[in-house]
């Protein structure tokens, strides 16, 4: 069984069995008795990488030995191996060519956080968001029978992941297809089964053998031809193995379920790949693992150590702390509390979100007006609209990232109806390491299309909570987007007064150049005015625009520069340029955004400076544009 660590190592260990195991090749080289060890050298090596640059944590501890028997069973990268959301794939980073390259995770020009094509040959799919991989993986196998090709598909699905509608749209149509397939449970949480142990991997390892299945081969075409012997075989089969292993459903969806067998039993995990590896049709193997085995603080605290910082060095002196406000999602949080105190109709929805988006305290003080969907953000927009239907008040706290997966049930069930449901829309912009997968580029474009809705963008925390009221008093779909992280510190009022809807306000007045700043950037604006002797204008409304503001700066102003950190196409900036162009004014327009490309991982900081959306940024698009007029 693993070894288990209480501390990161500071100084890169000693692993002679990962050093040959440097890709699955130089693995598959290795005797099987040797395996247990690597799988602690495996984990050693992760503690210490992820002590050097910080990232997911506990995720990839908990699937170090079923990593370790994927690329021992399978001929990986010509077997297709898709791991579901990624946030456990560092370690098959490690095992695939990049352990030398792990330095550089999450870095600028480094290792990505999620599995990525481009990176490398064995990250057959990229991923980033839950549920996709069984869909993929489908994919991958329907191709490859069409290429007339042998190999594998394999898609590893947590059990958090497997709560999605999207998982089990796929694992309804693979039976359909009969497709040659293995799908792997990872379940280390829900855990939909304790039945973990020697009987139950014996089990594993018999249902699972050829022996097995030709035996049941066999008794098939026996029975077949004997009238009503086979109904009662293959009742009798059913109710038997039902009693024995929790696979019913998976069964009656058309799979081969085996399991559950002990995810950190590598013997087991072998030989019962093994057997799997060349049955024919869907087969379903579900392993037991524990987030974060093998570290023990991380197996007490599982959700603490999702994802960690890097270690300071030790000898680094104590920096002082720098003063700064609460999160933007700690603001919400309050919020939340405070409105459902004045109104009994709000209730709280999240798609397993409820620590990032900071509904800790509203789920203790409201347990019976708090929903917890998990991973199922179009369920959880429908049931905000089945709920405003009947008069509550639902606020959905959603990241912007997530949300587009519930886009047509915004559209639909929602707006089409005018419904009262307010979107909390979190982790708007670049996010920083997560990459692009994780960013909140659209949200503004996507959103700002669709009639009925009102969009709001605060430039401070102070903002962001009246903008909140503000959209949960409005009779129709609302929503209020905001970043990571914290904000300018600005003070803020106890009240749960709202703002006037679609009125801006003028923070600044200059002379030639005026800036429109749709949300956060409004504080490197005010920066940049003081330079140039700008006007800067808190616009707060996306939709509905305050079109009289917009005409009156631009009959004052020479040049016109929108700010937001969204897509330009189709964005804030967008909306003004359409009004302008609708009441036939000229004037010169200088939009400033996300570029038309997906900004890869790096430092918040580093990515804003890469668009041009840090203070000198803007003041050099600003100065370029006044060179040129």
């Amino acid at each position: 069984m693993p070894t288990t660590f209480k501390e990161i190592p500071r100084e890169r260990p000693s692993t002679p069995l990962l050093d040959k195991a440097a890709t699955p090749e130089g693995l598959r080289r290795l005797g099987e008795a040797e395996l247990e060890a690597l799988a602690d050298e495996l984990r050693l090596e992760l503690l210490y990488t992820v002590g050097q640059t910080g990232g997911h944590f506990g995720a990839g501890l908990g699937v170090i030995e079923l990593t370790v028997a994927l690329h021992y069973v399978f001929d990986t990268p010509d077997d297709r191996l898709v791991w579901d959301v990624g946030h456990q794939a560092y370690p098959h980073k490690i095992l695939t060519g990049r352990r030398e390259r792990m330095s550089t995770l999450r870095q600028k020009g480094g290792v990505a956080a999620f599995p990525r094509r481009g990176e490398s040959e064995y990250d057959t799919f990229g991923v980033g968001h839950s549920s996709t991989s069984i869909s993929a993986a489908l994919g991958m196998a329907i191709a490859s029978r069409l290429q007339g090709s042998e190999r594998k598909s394999i898609a590893v699905i947590g059990d958090g992941a497997l709560t999605a509608g999207m998982a089990f749209e796929a694992l309804n149509h693979a039976p359909e297809v009969n497709a040659d397939m293995l799908v792997i449970l990872n379940d280390n949480d829900m855990s939909i089964s304790r039945n973990v142990g020697g009987l139950s991997n014996y089990l594993a390892k018999i249902l699972s053998s050829r022996t097995y299945a030709s035996m049941r081969e066999g008794s098939k075409k026996v029975l077949s031809r004997l009238p009503g012997a086979w109904e009662i075989a293959r009742r009798t089969e059913e109710y038997a193995k039902g009693m024995l292993v929790p696979g019913t459903l998976f069964e009656e969806l058309g799979w081969n379920y085996i399991g559950p067998i002990d995810g950190h039993d590598l013997p087991t995990l072998i030989a019962t790949l093994r057997n799997m590896r060349d049955l024919k049709g869907p087969q379903f193997l579900h392993v037991v693992t524990k987030k974060g085995k093998g570290f023990a603080p991380a197996e007490v605290d599982p959700i603490g150590y999702h994802a960690i910082t890097k270690l300071d060095p030790l000898d680094a002196p104590a920096e002082p702390k720098k003063a700064s406000g609460p999160k933007y999602s700690g603001v919400f949080g309050q919020w939340l509390c405070d409105m459902a105190d004045a109104d009994e109709r709000l209730v709280g929805i999240t798609p397993a979100m409820k620590e990032g988006s900071d509904l800790v305290a509203f789920s203790e003080r409201f347990p019976e007006r708090y929903f917890d969907v998990a991973i199922a953000e179009q369920h959880a927009v429908t049931l905000a609209a089945g709920m405003a239907c009947e008069g509550a008040k639902p606020v959905v706290a959603i990241y912007s990232t997530f949300l587009q997966r519930g886009y047509d049930q915004l559209i639909h069930d929602v707006a089409v109806q005018n419904l009262d449901v307010l979107f909390a829309i979190d982790r708007a912009g670049l996010v920083g390491e997560d990459g692009p997968t994780h960013a909140g580029s659209f949200d503004l474009s996507f959103l700002r299309c669709v009639p009925n809705m009102l969009v709001m963008t605060p430039s401070d925390e102070n903002e962001l909570r009246r903008m909140l009221s503000t959209g949960h008093l409005f009779n129709g779909p609302a929503a209020v987007r905001y970043p990571r992280g914290t904000g300018p510190n600005a003070v803020i009022d106890s009240g749960l007064e709202p703002l006037e809807i679609g009125k801006g306000i003028v923070r600044r007045e200059g002379n030639k150049v005026a800036m429109l700043v749709f949300g956060v950037q409004l504080a490197d604006a005010l920066k940049v005015a003081e330079k140039i002797d700008a006007t800067v204008v808190d616009m707060r409304f996306v939709k509905p625009l305050d079109e009289a503001l917009v005409r009156d700066i631009a009959a004052r102003h020479d040049l016109l520069v929108t700010i937001e950190e969204n897509a330009i196409m189709g964005g804030a900036g967008a909306a003004v340029s359409e009004f302008l162009a609708r009441e036939n004014i000229l004037k010169s327009v200088l939009h400033l955004g996300l570029p038309d490309v997906y900004v890869e991982h790096a430092k918040p900081a580093q990515m804003l400076a890469e668009c041009g959306l840090d203070a000198d940024g803007i003041e050099a698009s600003i100065n370029k544009r006044l060179q040129k007029t």
